[in-house]
């Protein structure tokens, strides 16, 4: 049972992100070469506005913030804990990761709700949309159980997860950082690189596509020619 338990965690967190990244960066690429038009959120906001601004809003300004929050524990692992070392700005961190974390799953929800109970918007949902927003919803809710059950997350992620995240990057994975770490939090790591390897054959590569030439472009004058018959 150890070494059975002991290969699964060589798999998930030793084998699963090198793969993940691979194909993101393989897939991405090559849709971007062969299919660019591609690039596109697909929006549906044509179809039904209203549930979609309440969805679509909670849900990018909470995973901005939760993914700003991991990419500074990551980087600055040390300057967190300093920060936390008062008590003060430990709650307020805390808690307002949390609270980005629930703004995150209630405009996740809301997405859904709109996404398969307006028959127009169900439509032209497609399976790739749904099993992103199933790996989006495990994501958002392990991420969401481990800040209420496990406290203190924003400073065992800066002592654990991110040095182990580290070892990944310089092609020396240690995993011991992980492998005790509680069931809830593999979830996430687990899900974190399914998200990442299933990224690039989903709408979200839109995220990569920065509209630089509107920058600089000569502006674009738009003239509506009608018939002499048709003028009122």
């Amino acid at each position: 049972m150890a070494s059975a338990q002991s290969y699964l965690d060589q798999l998930f967190f030793g084998v699963l992100p090198y793969l993940a990244l691979i194909i993101f960066f393989l897939v991405t690429i090559q849709r971007y070469r062969s299919q660019a038009f591609t690039y596109s959120s697909l929006s549906s906001q044509f179809l039904e506005n209203q549930r979609h601004f309440w969805g679509l809003v909670p849900l990018h300004y909470g995973i901005l913030v939760v993914v700003m929050g991991h990419v500074v524990a990551f980087m600055f692992p040390r300057q967190l804990l300093a920060w936390n070392g008062h008590p003060i700005r430990l709650y307020i961190l805390e808690i307002s990761a949390l609270i980005f974390g629930l703004l995150t799953l209630l405009g996740l929800l809301s997405t859904l709700v709109r996404r398969f109970a307006f028959s127009k918007v169900r439509t032209v949902t497609s399976l790739a949309d749904i099993l992103l927003y199933v790996l989006l919803l495990v994501q958002v809710i392990s991420g969401v159980y481990v800040a209420v059950m496990h406290s203190w997350g924003s400073s065992w992620f800066a002592a654990s997860a991110s040095p182990y995240l580290w070892s990944i990057i310089t092609l020396d994975p240690d995993i011991s950082y992980v492998i005790a770490m509680p069931f809830a939090v593999k979830l996430h790591i687990v899900n974190a690189c399914l998200v990442i390897g299933f990224f690039p054959f989903t709408r979200l590569v839109h995220i990569l596509v920065i509209p630089n030439p509107y920058l600089w472009r000569r502006p674009q004058v738009v003239r509506w020619n009608k018939a002499p018959g048709l003028r009122r």
